[in-house]
């Protein structure tokens, strides 16, 4: 065939479109089987688009920032030279490697101090120790950046799609040798004076008006409870190591949070659900959303789907799993849609209480506190008595449109209720 027709990939079964970030091949260039064409994103989830071909980019037919929808047209490459003569394309414009002369050679990389090994080339394709190995241009000008030698970036176990290394596998990488990455994409910061300018990234744009949208939309309530939590605290402590034993997982707090959210929902179906202008749309499945930090200071929200159909084992499987991969990166766009209620742990960063925003279209949202030891008045067969507890905060915003003060209320009480109940004698 003539032409290869470079159609825009469909990134999960809701996804529709796409938004094209930015083009890494120009008009004119060879690209490999498997060299990136261009990235482009779906939500909060950034893709590299490969070459499924090798051949010569012969037309671009969208710009950065269109969007498209899946299965567009959106590049054309040919896979003969005689084919860019049709196109219009001389063989002049074509880059010097296509041409069969010599390319020019890449500048080289000064070597570091101290007789080090020398750091892999900016502008090299490959790494040198594993033939056909390719890292994206943002991985090399970081390993270039950080003095990363090229045997070191070979030796890193990539967890991008067919193994390549991502950004944040090299910031892993400089994290367990004790490295601080001083890399900042060009661009990003700016000095003015004596204060220093940030530019927002794509992704805290899209949580910037995803969070003005939701604060425009919902009328937001908060109400807060505080739940007894020592049994689990007990539990978990007496269970971890022969958790981690059994199901190779970490068991954390969150699967517990998850499980009791779960089930009042079940019990409270009128608070799983979404608006569509005067409609209430009850949503029948229970997924839950966890919001989870990333690396860059930025938040994605995995979904944990049909959560109230899990095991604790189960859950406790899936949220490590979607943490992990989020962390990452490597987190597919429909693993990011679809919940119908979030889940939000300012715990983790010490906070004892905070008021969430709501995570348009549903209509509540969880946040639960860090669990701090209390004195607290304990109800026994002999009286109360005054005794050291964990106690946690839950904090509850609901829109106030179609969740009223006492449904949200008796929610969130049902929440708490169940984790107060928790059955510390359960085997894992």
């Amino acid at each position: 065939m003539p032409h290869f027709e470079l159609v825009m990939p469909k990134m999960g079964e809701s996804i529709i479109e796409a938004t094209i970030l930015r083009w890494v091949k120009g008009v004119g260039e060879s690209v490999d089987v498997d060299d990136t064409i261009l990235e482009i994103a779906t939500d909060k989830v950034d893709t590299d688009v490969p070459s499924p071909v090798k051949g010569i980019l012969a037309e671009i037919r969208f710009k950065a920032n269109d969007v498209v929808p899946v299965g567009q047209i959106i590049a054309l490459i040919a896979t003969t030279t005689e084919n860019l003569v049709d196109d219009g394309l001389s063989v002049s414009d074509l880059p010097a490697k296509s041409q069969g002369t010599t390319p020019i050679p890449s500048k080289e990389v000064p070597k570091p101090e101290g007789g080090k090994s020398p750091t892999l080339a900016a502008s090299s394709n490959k790494g040198s120790g594993k033939p056909g190995r390719f890292f994206s241009p943002l991985v090399r000008t970081m390993a270039a950046r950080e003095k990363v030698s090229a045997a070191e970036l070979d030796a890193i176990a990539g967890t991008g799609m067919m193994g390549r290394v991502t950004k944040a596998d090299l910031l892993g990488f400089l994290d367990a040798r004790g490295q601080k990455p001083t890399f900042q994409p060009p661009g990003k910061i700016m000095t003015s004076g004596h204060d220093e300018i940030i530019e927002m990234d794509r992704m805290r744009k899209l949580i910037a008006d995803h969070m003005v949208m939701s604060r425009r939309t919902s009328a937001h309530v908060t109400s807060f409870a505080e739940a007894d939590v020592t049994e689990i605290v007990r539990w978990r402590e007496k269970v971890k190591d022969s958790f981690a034993a059994k199901y190779q997982q970490k068991i954390t707090y969150t699967p517990v949070f998850i499980q009791a959210v779960a089930r009042a929902l079940r019990d409270f179906p009128l608070v799983n659900v979404s608006v569509d202008e005067n409609r209430i749309i009850v949503r029948k499945d229970i997924h839950i959303g966890m919001a989870t930090a990333l690396p860059t200071g930025n938040l994605i929200v995995p979904v944990v789907r049909h959560a109230d159909q899990l095991s604790l084992p189960g859950l406790t499987d899936r949220v490590n799993d979607l943490a992990e991969r989020a962390r990452a990166n490597q987190l597919s766009p429909d693993e990011v849609q679809g919940g119908t209620f979030t889940l939000t742990n300012v715990g983790i960063f010490g906070s004892i209480m905070g008021t969430p925003i709501i995570n348009q279209p549903q209509v509540a949202i969880l946040a639960v506190g860090a669990i701090k030891k209390k004195p607290a008045v304990v109800e026994t067969p002999y009286g109360d008595l005054i005794a050291v507890r964990h106690l946690m905060f839950l904090s509850l915003s609901y829109d106030h449109r179609v969740v009223d003060g006492a449904l949200g209320s008796s929610f969130l009480r049902r929440i708490a209720d169940y984790l107060e109940r928790f059955d510390a004698s359960q085997e894992t």
